[in-house]
């Protein structure tokens, strides 16, 4: 099976518009601005708006949606959540009774709730705008059951910054560090809640070492691998807050079989 578009397009929905959403029983106007598409994520009929100039999501959100374990009622929080696509896709695939995106570029954040409105989510998904550095203050201590994020994967000192300053905080550690990340991580977590984790495998050892040192124990791991012969170039990664140690390796997530071509895994993940 040939791989489809990553997020399946949807043609003619493109500058300056208004589209219908459903909010509490009636239609609401949802804006498209200029530059911004409206693409189909192929789950529940859900869509997301992204703007084809900023960051938009890749497979590492997709896979992490799909690695998070969320229990019927539970609370979930995704920091950085760029343009809301954990929150869509978790409000799909689990029965969390809420999700908070929390992003720190207000213009994103903008385009995020819209996304959330467009698709009639306003009670189960909130997205704030605000900072991961101080988010235990926003939120409160143990106030979420799970921690789902898809972190800037490079730390000042990795290649090249991008000039575009969007593009730049969401891959390089500009607005927060890992450890910062991990830090709020424990404190917003109850006690034996879960975070789950999508990076690369070069920050495996940092990242397992600023789990521990904030009483997050690494559980469970999986690498991902674009083909069974190439090298992993993802990472993820489950943690319990206060947990005893025993670390689980899972069998290895193959993307391709072939150019072009997803594995069935990939394929029951994505849903196609």
């Amino acid at each position: 099976m040939k791989s489809p578009s990553m997020t399946g397009e949807i043609r003619g929905i493109r500058g300056e518009s208004s589209i219908k959403a459903a909010e509490d029983g009636t239609l609401a106007d949802v804006t498209i601005k200029t530059g911004e598409r409206v693409d189909d994520l192929q789950r529940n009929g859900l869509q997301i708006i992204q703007d084809k100039s900023e960051f938009c999501f890749g497979m590492d959100a997709v896979l992490l949606s799909g690695f998070a374990s969320v229990k019927p009622g539970e609370k979930v929080i995704d920091l950085g959540t760029g343009n809301g696509i954990l929150p869509l896709l978790l409000s799909a695939k689990t029965e969390a009774s809420h999700i908070t995106g929390l992003e720190i570029d207000e213009k994103t954040a903008e385009m995020a709730s819209r996304s959330v409105r467009l698709n009639g989510l306003e009670e189960r998904i909130t997205i704030d705008c605000g900072d991961i550095r101080s988010a235990s203050e926003k939120y409160g201590a143990s106030s979420f059951d799970v921690v789902v994020s898809n972190p800037p994967y490079m730390t000042k000192g990795h290649g090249l910054v991008n000039p575009d300053s969007r593009k730049a905080v969401a891959r390089h550690e500009v607005k927060c560090t890992l450890e910062e990340l991990i830090r709020e991580t424990t404190k917003l977590l109850v006690s034996n809640g879960r975070c789950y984790f999508v990076h690369r495998p070069f920050r495996l050892v940092d990242l397992f070492a600023l789990m521990r040192k904030y009483k997050i124990e690494p559980k469970t791991m999986r690498l991902v691998y674009p083909f069974s012969d190439a090298e992993p170039n993802m990472i993820l990664v489950e943690g319990i807050r206060n947990s005893k140690s025993r670390l689980k390796v899972l069998p290895p997530l193959i993307v391709y079989e072939s150019e072009g071509v997803y594995t069935k895994e990939i394929r029951d993940i994505y849903s196609f």
